[in-house]
């Protein structure tokens, strides 16, 4: 098995996404293992309801359609009997491990930990799926294993959407802090800050994910395979305690 999940930083994915893909395609093709994709949602771009997987990869922006040409290529080789190739997309991911970018790491948990004020991208109160970093894991590994899960997408099993605000207070609550006050950041900060910021510049192609109502339907997943969604209040629990012991107790 090849499990692709590495990513270059945001800024970079134009330039590093294609050779990065064709090379992991390329020792795929020379091995004939399966090749396992992690991927995201950013390939579908604004749509209107639920996320599902027959929905058209028309995204517009860059980062969208590097992740859509990317798994194109792999379903395509795929197609041609060249490759055996899968993709599984998550959501916006967070759980113990998860340190670096998310919506729901080390600039939000750290701060509900220690009771401030939390900064979100967009509106706090739309409801957003959050797919739980273990739940990934574990799909990674049942289609790798599943012949008839080749060939095609799958979204990785997700609990019902909750808004940024909801998931902070949930974190608040099981950390025993008071209650966080969760602020949108205005629209000229983040211009600001996108002067000095390369992720802040990159994340203005994202923004509607968070400005509008943005929810996963993972039920095509749950109707083929064993792999189910971790409970929220789980979740939350597990996430809690890791960046407990990270920061040192209470942090």
């Amino acid at each position: 098995m090849i499990y692709s999940c590495a990513a270059p930083p945001y800024h970079r994915w134009a330039s590093d996404w294609p050779p990065l893909a064709a090379s992991i395609c390329e020792a795929a093709e020379a091995t004939g293992a399966v090749l396992v994709m992690l991927g995201n949602l950013y390939g579908y771009g604004p749509v209107d309801g639920p996320l599902t997987e027959e929905l058209p990869l028309a995204a517009t922006g860059p980062k969208g359609r590097v992740r859509a040409t990317v798994w194109e290529q792999a379903r395509q080789l795929h197609d041609q009997g060249r490759v055996r190739a899968v993709e599984v997309r998550a959501s916006d991911f967070f759980g113990p491990g998860v340190t670096d970018g998310g919506h729901l790491a080390a600039r939000v948990v750290p701060r509900v930990l220690r009771g401030k004020p939390v900064s979100t991208l967009g509106d706090p109160d739309v409801p957003h799926s959050w797919t739980y970093l273990p739940d990934v894991a574990r799909a990674l590994v049942e289609v790798a294993g599943e012949e008839r899960a080749w060939g095609r997408a799958w979204h990785v099993p997700t609990e019902p959407a909750l808004s940024v605000r909801e998931m902070v207070n949930r974190l608040a609550a099981q950390s025993g802090t008071e209650q966080v006050a969760v602020r949108r950041l205005p629209s000229a900060v983040l211009g600001v800050a996108s002067l000095f910021s390369p992720l802040i510049r990159e994340l203005k192609e994202l923004r509607y994910q968070f400005d509008r109502s943005f929810v996963v339907d993972s039920r095509a997943y749950e109707a083929e395979f064993a792999v189910r969604a971790t409970p929220v209040e789980r979740q939350i629990e597990e996430t809690v305690d890791w960046w407990r012991k990270r920061l040192g107790g209470t942090g």
